[in-house]
Parts: structure tokens; C-alpha cells; sequence
């Protein structure tokens, strides 16, 4: 399948990559912890000597909770950068990370779209949720030279989904209070489910 690394075309990755490999996992912080509930600092210094290591712990704790998106904040590190790891629905997959995300949303012309979101920091749960059909991401990489992506559909809703995790918000305070709770009684009950995947997949990962 077609692969793109923080944008750029290369050849077919592995499905463990080498950052995941590397990376050591981490705990995910959870729904109601108060590093989720309010902004991260902006990143001033970069490097592979300061963030490389951070990165792929990021990339490999987001495998192991078989996510497609993790934030700084859902592994209690206060600074803006994310990591991604999908496949779209066109069968490409994007792979990469971003420091210092804005992304742009562009409703208006292309309209939302309407589909199932969950969240690492909640796990087990899912509820629908309506995101801007296209997205525009500038961010900075691993050495602060700024990017640009152009998103759509499922890349565009990761993309926002973690810009809005390091601004404090997660996709259930998109929901209306009955939604909201829904979520949070399903995810409740499975929690220990997710949690036995999870330690599952970490040992899969340790062989």
C-alpha cells in the first residue's frame, strides 16, 4: 500500500516500524486526569537528542494500545506533540509526528462527516461524532523545520482529534452530556477488557 512519512512518499514500511522497536511503553493517562483538561506548553527546543527517544516511546505505546493517534498529555508529558500511525481509507497509510500543531478545519465547502471516534484515554468507548471533512496541519518535525499536511476524512479527524488533546480537549466534550455519559459508563465497564488487549500486545511486542 502506498506509505507517507510526515507527508513524504517512501517505500512500504513494516507494520513495526523501527520506532517501535526502539521505544519503551508508557502509562496512558485516563479521562479526568488533569494534564487532559487544560493546554501543553509549546516545544522551544528540538533535536533527535532531546525528543527521538520520546517519540518512540510515543509510537510504540500507541501500538500497543492498537491506537492511531497519542499525545504528549496521554502519556503525562506536557508539551505539544503527537504521533500518527493509519491507514486512510483509500488503503494509504500515514505515518509521522508533529510538534507545535495548528491545524486548520475546512468545513464550509467539503461539509463534516459523521463516524465513530473513540480515544485512547477512554478506553473502550466510542460514540459518533460529526469533524470537518478536510484539515490542514502545520507543524514543526523532529529538527523544528516546519511542514504542512493536507488531510481528509479519517487522516483529517486524527489530525484534529490530537491538535485538540494537546489544547485540553478530548472528543467526549464534543458530545452532549448525555452522550458524554454514555461513553464514560461504557468505558467503565471496559476498561479491564482494554487493559488485558493491551498487555497482551505489550508482550506480542516484547517477543
Amino acid at each position: 500500500m502506498p506509505t507517507f512519512v510526515q507527508g513524504r512518499p517512501v517505500r512500504r514500511l513494516p507494520e513495526l516500524t523501527d520506532e517501535i522497536r526502539r521505544g519503551t511503553p508508557l502509562r496512558i493517562t485516563e479521562y479526568g486526569e488533569e494534564i487532559l483538561h487544560r493546554p501543553c506548553r509549546e516545544v522551544t527546543e528540538f533535536g533527535a537528542e532531546r525528543w527521538a527517544g520520546i517519540v518512540d516511546n510515543l509510537f510504540t505505546t500507541m501500538w500497543i494500545a492498537e491506537g492511531c493517534g497519542l499525545a504528549a498529555n496521554q502519556v503525562d508529558l506536557d508539551a505539544r506533540l503527537f504521533v500518527y500511525d493509519l491507514t486512510d481509507e483509500d488503503g494509504v497509510r500515514h505515518l509521522g509526528h508533529a510538534f507545535n500543531p495548528r491545524v486548520e478545519a475546512a468545513s464550509g465547502f467539503f461539509g463534516d462527516e459523521d463516524a465513530s471516534e473513540g480515544c485512547l484515554s477512554v478506553p473502550g468507548a466510542r460514540a459518533p461524532l460529526a469533524r470537518p471533512a478536510r484539515a490542514t496541519l502545520h507543524a514543526f518535525d523532529l529538527d523544528g523545520r516546519p511542514f504542512t499536511l493536507e488531510a481528509a476524512g479519517y487522516f483529517a479527524r486524527c489530525l484534529i482529534h490530537e491538535t485538540q488533546h494537546l489544547d485540553g480537549t478530548l472528543y467526549v466534550d464534543h458530545l452532549t452530556p448525555a452522550d458524554r455519559e454514555r461513553a464514560l459508563a461504557e468505558s467503565a465497564v471496559r476498561r479491564d477488557e482494554v487493559f488485558e488487549e493491551r498487555a497482551a500486545r505489550q508482550q506480542l511486542l516484547g517477543k
